[in-house]
């Protein structure tokens, strides 16, 4: 298999490798585990450095546009994608169709850089906290913008 993935539920990341050529089948199969682990708010770093497609354009939109609508059910959390420069311009749709989504994005052709940038305080501290956990009524924290943290308090 093309892709291998770790998703990392205490550092909240969902962590894609690609390896190979990549068809539409992986693609689906991976965009399936994320909505059925329930991580689309997770931070997600996709490597693609070392990988390669057959994908036609058309495979590319049918990709876009599936992610698109996951982009409705929910926060989305922040996205860092590594691309070989030959590859930029037929994923460019694609990867224009996911810079809709609220949430910090960017696309780099090291994968240094992109671990780095994932990692930096102002990415970890953007990863959303899904619906489904705030309404759970547990106290938590929150930054407020200004790097600060505050405590929410718990709903009586």
């Amino acid at each position: 298999m093309p892709l291998h993935w770790t998703i990392d539920s205490q550092k909240a990341l969902f962590h894609v490798i690609a390896e190979g050529f990549v068809d539409k089948a992986d693609a689906d199969r991976m965009i399936d585990v994320m909505v059925a682990s329930d991580i689309l708010h997770y931070r997600k770093l996709f490597d693609g450095s070392a990988g390669d497609t057959r994908l036609s354009p058309m495979d590319v939109f049918t990709i876009g546009v599936r992610l698109r609508e996951l982009h409705a059910t929910g926060p989305m959390g922040p996205l860092a994608v590594v691309v070989p420069e030959d590859k930029y311009v037929l994923l460019s749709r694609v990867l224009g169709m996911l810079a809709v989504a609220k949430r910090p994005m960017r696309i780099f052709n090291d994968p240094a850089k992109a671990h780095a940038w994932m990692e930096s305080a102002a990415i970890r501290a953007s990863t959303p906290v899904p619906v489904s956990v705030v309404d759970e009524g547990a106290s938590r924290e929150s930054d407020d913008g200004t790097g600060h943290l505050e405590e929410r308090p718990s709903p009586s």
